[in-house]
């Protein structure tokens, strides 16, 4: 068997690369693998890549750190795992910590609203042609593959939310229906059940200190919670502002734009709130707490998906949980723009993001965000004086 084409150093530099320059959120980045690894490149095939899809969809934490991870851990196992992850979360968390300083030092950050004003609605651009080219890439023509993407999209855009489940019991129907177990033939279909996820108890009554608090509240946001950036905000924000009253209701959303105005995963903003709450510690435990979980449901799991992947049961059920995914994240695209897009100069800039991107193919991302930063910074205060 041949030895992998690049170097674990080179996948290193790539994930360095992609944490430092990666805009979009995790639609965008999931994308940019793709684009990168598996067309460009050639490193990853087609079937790891998808593999790796699933799986970072199947299992809780954000996805694009785990799809990142299980890139690392395509050819180099465990260590190319750690070192990828690591190099994928530290450049966003390091700038995002730099931000935070900033934003306590001088007591927050006014111009904020007018870069995110402009950068939210090409992000809308970016994230919609990246779940563009997934979809065409990963669903086909497949009636059955179309349906489900379809029920997620609307069970998405309705919910604002990810429904753990649905995946699992996309991923079910069609093993089912593509690739039956002997079983079912001899002996009827036993019934499935879908164990819920556990809540950990809260600690009431228990006098536990800031850190340990931040520790086991982002814990629980990076154990719990499936899907990207946009599933964990939600969760983050009952707990953040309602329950702890950690942060006021403008820290909050201010937090969340400083995540997508900075590259890597859109969860980094766990960082800057940790920060906010507890300084250079709080935020070290609040991004270590909600990515280690992730990090170990990967490596545990990426084994047998290495091992069982190419079975013809495993395959269709990955086909089922990969279109699933695709349709919740083109979804979320939808649920993000109606934050972002609110007036007409919005609608403009995103529209002109996606045909910058449709025309000019080779156009990097970040270009495109800078200019929408500026342009944010002009037209925001004319039309918010």
């Amino acid at each position: 068997m041949a030895g992998p084409g690049y170097t674990l150093w080179q996948m290193v530099l790539y994930m360095l690369r992609l944490g430092s320059l990666g805009f979009g959120g995790p639609v965008a980045l999931v994308g940019y693998m793709h684009r990168d690894l598996v067309e460009q490149r050639g490193w990853i095939s087609e079937a790891d890549y998808k593999e790796g899809l699933a799986l970072a969809q199947l299992a809780p934490g954000p996805l694009a750190a785990q799809l990142g991870i299980y890139m690392g851990y395509v050819h180099y196992r465990l260590l190319g795992a750690t070192l990828a992850g690591i190099a994928f979360v530290i450049p966003s968390f390091m700038m995002v910590v730099a931000l935070g300083w900033a934003y306590v030092r001088y007591g927050g950050l006014p111009w904020m609203q007018a870069v995110f004003y402009g950068v939210g609605a090409a992000v809308i651009g970016i994230i919609a042609m990246s779940a563009r080219k997934l979809t065409t890439k990963n669903i086909g023509k497949d009636k059955l593959l179309w349906a489900i993407y379809l029920l997620l999209l609307i069970v998405t855009v309705v919910t604002e939310s990810e429904v753990a489940w649905l995946f699992i019991a996309a991923g079910v129907l069609v093993w089912l229906l593509r690739a039956p177990p002997k079983w079912i033939a001899k002996g009827g279909l036993p019934a499935i059940g879908l164990a819920q996820l556990p809540a950990l108890p809260a600690a009431a009554g228990v006098d536990l200190s800031v850190l340990t608090q931040i520790g086991i509240f982002f814990a629980k946001a990076g154990a719990f919670v499936f899907g990207s950036g946009l599933a964990i905000v939600p969760f983050l924000y009952g707990g953040v502002v309602t329950e702890h009253h950690w942060l006021s209701d403008k820290q909050f959303v201010d937090a969340v734009a400083v995540a997508m105005i900075t590259p890597g995963p859109v969860v980094i903003t766990v960082a800057f709130i940790g920060y906010l709450i507890a300084g250079l510690q709080g935020a070290s435990v609040a991004a270590l707490a909600t990515f280690i979980p992730c990090y170990l449901f990967t490596v545990v799991s990426a084994p047998y998906f290495k091992k069982y992947g190419k079975l013809l049961g495993v395959l269709a059920f990955v086909d089922g949980i990969t279109a699933a995914a695709i349709g919740a994240i083109t979804g979320s695209v939808i649920v993000i723009a109606r934050r972002s897009i609110i007036d007409l100069p919005t609608v403009v800039i995103a529209a002109v993001t996606v045909l910058l991107l449709w025309r000019f193919k080779k156009l990097q991302e970040p270009v495109v965000v800078g200019a929408a930063a500026i342009v944010g910074l002009v037209i925001y205060p004319l039309l918010h004086p």
